[in-house]
Formats: structure tokens, sequence, C-alpha cells
């Protein structure tokens, strides 16, 4: 098959190394620096060489912030036949510009990042197929994903939203709150310098895939949870209730089984 890949970040990379043995990839970028390392692997920096190459597969993997403005350069040089796809963590507005493009499309979400993931191994990590996606596309990502062993879900745009929030977002929000108040710690314990591990890992991402996705509109929900629950265990800290924190203790651990 002929694939297009749009951006030489790290995802768009990751999945140029993935495919370009078994298929003709092409990575188009329009900084050309980027394009330095790819082996095995059309290099592209102008749309008339897209025009030329005659994708049947486009896997969008630049930057969340300009995921629809990439799409919308790069459609009139697609022939007809073309299906689009997107790994965006946070969909919304993709639903809708996916009916309104003249495309089939599939939309899906490897739930990893090279930052955390070890990517020459990824039996935990999971991966989301769009249901309303085309049938040939979610085929093609099925094979895809479960030939990196990935564990494969299902869900509808609304439900990705919904899952990234609780799944992304509340480690997200907790993992700011605890940076937000660090001060030099010359003897750290085992527990802070994972904390610090996660925090340095997760503010090496770019600010604006951070912001997207705290603002997916089920985001301030779990938040709220998170707010409530810290009430509570502010309270059972300042009385000193013995017997509160060891119920509050139990639920957590029951929470976490």
């Amino acid at each position: 098959m002929k694939i297009l890949i749009l951006g030489a970040g790290k995802m768009g990379t990751f999945f140029t190394d993935v495919l370009c043995l078994q298929h003709e990839v092409a990575l188009f970028d329009t900084d050309p620096k980027r394009l330095r390392f790819v082996f095995n692997t059309l290099r592209m920096t102008k749309y008339e060489e897209i025009k030329e190459f005659e994708p049947e597969l486009v896997i969008n993997a630049v930057t969340l912030k300009y995921t629809l403005d990439a799409f919308n350069k790069v459609l009139p040089y697609l022939p007809k036949s073309c299906i689009i796809s997107d790994i965006a963590s946070v969909k919304t507005g993709l639903k809708d510009f996916y009916e309104n493009c003249g495309f089939r499309y599939v939309s899906t979400h490897p739930m990893f990042g090279p930052t955390f993931a070890t990517l020459d191994n990824l039996r935990t990590q999971n991966a989301i197929i769009i249901t309303e996606s085309d049938h040939m596309g979610k085929a093609f990502f099925k094979d895809l994903y479960s030939s990196l062993k990935l564990n494969i879900f299902e869900y509808t745009f609304l439900e990705h939203d919904e899952t990234t929030a609780y799944s992304l977002s509340i480690p997200f929000v907790s993992t700011l709150a605890f940076a937000s108040v660090m001060k030099h710690q010359d003897a750290p314990g085992t527990t802070f310098k994972r904390h610090m591990d996660i925090a340095h890992g997760l503010l090496s991402e770019d600010d604006f895939l951070i912001s997207e996705i705290l603002f997916n509109p089920f985001s301030a929900g779990q938040i709220k949870l998170i707010r409530e629950e810290l009430g509570k265990l502010t309270d059972i800290i300042e009385q000193k209730d013995t017997a509160a924190m060891h119920e509050y203790l139990k639920k957590v651990r029951k929470n976490i089984e």
C-alpha cells in the first residue's frame, strides 16, 4: 500500500519506521531538517510531490494544534479513493470534519507516546479505533496494532473523549499539581523521585498537546472529582482522624485492585 504520513515528529517517524518495510511510505514535512534520519522512505516537502505519489492512505501525525489545518492543505492533492486518518489524542471537531470532507476516513488513538512507552515492547499498551470509521480503514489499523501487540478497543468519538478525559486528564492534572508546589530536595525519597520523573516526562511534551488534552470537554468534571477528594483528605489530615484515614486508604486500595 502507498502510505503518506504527515509530520516528522515523534509519532510520525515511529509510524514511518513501523510501516516502511512492508509498504511504500512517504513522509511529508515542511521542514526538510526533520526528514534527515528516516530510511527506506520517500521524503517530501512540497504538496505537488504528494499529488504525484497518489497515496492510498494518509496518516496525519502532525501536532494536535495543526491536525485540521494539515488535512485542509493536503486534501486537494489526494485521489478521491484515498482513506485519510488521524491519531489525535483529542477528537474534538474531527467528527464534523470527516463527515463533510468527502473522503473515507479512519480515526485511531494509540494510547502511548515516545516519552513513557518502550516502543519495542508495547504489549501492555492500548489503542483505540473509532467505531464510525470506514471498514477498510479499521481493518488496516487493527492489523497494524495487532502486529505491535497492542490491546485494541473500539469507541465512538464521544466515548473516546470521555475515556481520555479520565485516563489522561486525571494524571496530567495530578502531575501538574505536584510540580506546581515543587521545592528543591537534597535527599528525595524513592516515591518523590518517581513523581519527578513523571513530571519531567509530561512537561517535555508539546504545550499545545497538554492544553488540548486538558481542554477536553469532559476534563472539568474529572478535575471536580479530584477537588472533592482532596477536600475530604484535607479534612481528615487536619483533624488527625486515624479511623477516617484508615477507611479512606481502604477505599483507595479497593479502587486500584
